[in-house]
């Protein structure tokens, strides 16, 4: 499956493949800077939103196209969905703790265990926003280098939204902010509350109206839309629909780690029972 290190070119493409739908938003009269759209739904409703934010830094666009390559790695990789009850990793570099999460061990790299989640995907199952953090992880060791990373992202954790503090997350609620690279939400507020991991998707903006939600694939907003709808109460006539929310790292953050690799890590620690922020649903656990 074919993939970007550059997100550039994808402002064009998406300016021709989006005309169809009709209603153009923008927030100023530059037509030069189409560097930042989401397609949203609302309701049933269709919306192309092009924003206009100020253009983003090398290193930034870089780390983004890292992030889409990698969420297209994982759709390869032969990862699987499970629920935290039946979770699995391999035991050569991780610990699978009793609520389902991984713990990284102490005798390997944290490079080289997030590697190994795009290496030997058949050994791990997982539910959906472990897969972001990875994916942001595996991003993160690309762009930074993997000693940068194995001297900030010490003692990782996996378990839905924790992550190392060194990736500074940063939640926004604007549609119009969310470019390829962001992880967004969809939400399926009539789900069957027999079945819980239903209630949403946490998915990475590919671009084009292109979506990758572990465990659905690569799908548009309406191929994502349409399996949530199938997980409904019976009779529900609520669709599930794509929401404000979208999360990234904090990219000027991460680029100083490997300028500044040599001096003592700052503010890292164990990702262990923190999560600073998240989006989407509450964290579940099936008994």
């Amino acid at each position: 499956m074919g993939c970007s290190c550059c997100l550039a070119p994808l402002a064009g493409a998406f300016w021709q493949g989006s005309l169809r739908f009709g209603k153009l938003l923008r927030t100023n009269n530059r037509p030069d800077t189409y560097n930042n759209l989401s397609i949203v739904m609302r309701k049933g409703k269709w919306t192309v939103a092009y924003g206009y934010g100020a253009p983003a830094s090398g290193f930034e666009q870089n780390m983004r196209g890292r992030i889409i390559e990698t969420a297209r790695a994982m759709n390869v990789g032969g990862t699987q969905f499970s629920t935290f009850k039946n979770s699995r990793c391999n035991p050569r570099y991780w610990i699978r703790n009793s609520n389902g999460g991984f713990q990284l061990r102490s005798d390997v790299t944290p490079s080289a265990a997030i590697n190994d989640i795009f290496i030997n995907g058949r050994l791990y199952a997982f539910e959906c926003a472990m897969a972001m953090v990875m994916i942001f992880y595996k991003a993160t060791i690309d762009s930074i280098g993997e000693n940068a990373f194995n001297r900030y992202f010490t003692d990782l954790f996996l378990w839905d939204w924790n992550y190392d503090n060194n990736l500074r997350m940063i939640t926004t609620f604007n549609p119009w902010e969310m470019r390829p690279g962001d992880v967004v939400y969809f939400k399926n507020p009539d789900h069957d509350p027999e079945k819980p991991e239903w209630q949403g998707e946490n998915a990475v903006l590919l671009g084009n109206d292109s979506y990758y939600g572990h465990g659905l694939g690569i799908k548009s907003a309406d191929g994502i839309i349409a399996s949530l709808n199938r997980e409904r109460v019976p009779g529900s006539r609520i669709s599930a629909y794509l929401a404000n929310e979208a999360l990234h790292p904090d990219f000027a953050y991460i680029q100083t780690l490997s300028s500044r690799s040599a001096l003592p890590p700052t503010g890292s620690g164990s990702a262990r029972n923190k999560i600073f922020s998240r989006i989407g649903v509450k964290s579940y656990i099936i008994k």
